[in-house]
């Protein structure tokens, strides 16, 4: 107990170490530091941000992957306004996407109206040229349909989307041209493999609650002057001790009842750090193998949340031939693409483009060389201007594990942020936040985390972010 210089006792300084320093992590570790704690973050890697990151190669600022948010991801844009980052990124002033298909060149376009919710898709829906009238007329059926589902129904995860699109009329046309166009890029997975859950969550929430709730947000500069460089400022002001390239090998209850977590910081050299407060906000794999014993009821859930795929295919041309911000693509292998150019750097004429692939579990492991004769004479076909354009460089980026596997069940082995063990709590995109796996889902588990935690030190909790979600 120390006393103020008046005498009188002030309770003791709370401790808490945050493990991991992907969004969840720098998130419960700015919430537990601004609410007076005294806060460690442990990240292994040498910076911060998780799977949304950068990297140089030769003089271009490469980002791992192609990271969106929509409008409606509130606690993602809470978290850029609490690193100062908000002039980073840009959102579009309404829904427009230029959708091609390969095979006719035809190029449609989803967007939206200033009409209320559903109008506000009517009209972009009904010029649609990859669907029929039909099938058109289908959608809308279908989509009366999703909007009407309750998400608090637990029973909405056992069953596959796919399966329940079908039985409201939607030909596999439409799934492809339609529902798994926005589906597999912000589920990672197709409508057959995803659980019903998840998926109403996403087209209810992005496509049927605000007309603007589907407007796409991106990086206008690389993801780690976001999430490392802009989050380590703030992070710093926060008073947050941030230790990099610092792996947790243990977490143990200390004789006083608090926890005692250790570090490996480098080559035989450790740290015992003591703390009344500790995030685990790492994938669940790990969280499970530095779990103490008796902290999960049933640990053994979180070795069977599956893993999904991301690759990214990056071509720099000699000239401009994506003349859109991005778009995505029907009728080839091609699923989104989008101009890396401004953010990466590039100078001296030319372009960079960044296909972006989800749901791509037999690709992920094929060498360079197979890609590059994959994808060039698609995106040619995709984007014509691509034709007789030279290439100067391909890469490929690929996260193996980038996101929770959202298949039908998951629900049920995705834990909360309260385990069993006082002062123990779980962060990340898989834990049970409502969401699939995006930065809205790390942020609001980061949020979770630390509220849940000062509440259980009678701490004040300020719950407006999440409400107003």
């Amino acid at each position: 107990m120390t006393r103020s210089q008046g005498g009188s006792p002030q309770p003791p300084d709370r401790t808490a170490v945050v493990v991991g320093g992907g969004l969840a992590g720098i998130t419960a570790a700015l919430e537990l530091a601004g609410a007076g704690l005294r806060v460690t973050l442990a990240e292994a890697r040498p910076r911060l941000g998780g799977l949304a990151f950068s990297f140089k190669r030769g003089d271009l600022t490469v980002d791992n992957g192609q990271h969106v948010f929509l409008r409606c991801c509130t606690a993602y844009q809470w978290f850029l306004d609490r690193i100062a980052a908000r002039d980073l990124v840009t959102v579009q002033d309404r829904l427009d996407v230029p959708v091609v298909d390969a095979n006719t060149g035809r190029t449609g376009r989803l967007s939206r109206a200033a009409l209320p919710v559903p109008l506000h898709l009517a009209a972009s829906l009904a010029r649609y040229p990859h669907l029929s009238l039909r099938e058109r007329a289908s959608v809308g059926r279908a989509a009366l349909a999703l909007r009407a589902l309750d998400l608090a129904d637990p029973a909405l995860d056992d069953v596959d989307f796919g399966s329940w699109l079908a039985g409201r009329g939607q030909s596999p046309r439409t799934i492809e041209a339609l529902w798994d166009l926005v589906g597999v890029a912000t589920l990672n997975a197709t409508a057959a493999r995803s659980s019903l859950g998840l998926a109403a969550m996403v087209f209810k929430t992005g496509l049927l609650t605000d007309p603007g709730a589907a407007d796409i947000g991106w990086a206008s500069a690389p993801l780690g002057d976001l999430h490392d460089g802009r989050a380590r400022k703030a992070l710093d002001a926060a008073g947050v001790r941030t230790l990099l390239r610092t792996r947790t090998t243990g977490i143990e209850r200390s004789a006083d009842g608090g926890w005692q977590v250790a570090l490996e910081t480098g080559p035989g050299r450790g740290e015992q750090l003591g703390a009344d407060i500790v995030v685990l906000a790492v994938p669940q794999r790990e969280a499970h193998a530095l779990l103490p014993e008796g902290a999960v009821q049933h640990p053994e859930k979180l070795l069977r949340i599956g893993t999904a795929p991301i690759l990214n295919v990056h071509v720099i041309y000699d000239r401009q031939v994506l003349r859109q911000p991005f778009l995505a693509a029907l009728g080839s292998p091609v699923q989104w693409v989008f101009d890396r150019t401004e953010s990466s750097g590039l100078t001296g004429g030319g372009q960079y483009v960044a296909v972006s692939q989800s749901a791509v579990e037999h690709e992920i492991d094929l060498p360079v060389a197979d890609l590059r004769d994959r994808y060039l004479p698609e995106l040619e076909r995709v984007l014509p201007a691509a034709r007789g354009a030279v290439v100067r460089d391909v890469f490929v980026t690929r996260e193996r594990t980038a996101t929770f596997a959202p298949t039908p069940g998951v629900g049920a082995l995705r834990p909360g942020p309260v385990t069993r063990a006082p002062g123990l709590f779980l962060a990340g995109a898989w834990t049970a936040t409502g969401w699939p796996a995006t930065m809205e889902s790390a942020v609001r588990s980061g949020l979770h985390a630390s509220r849940e935690a000062l509440s259980a030190l009678g701490l004040p909790v300020d719950n407006r972010v999440l409400e107003a979600a």
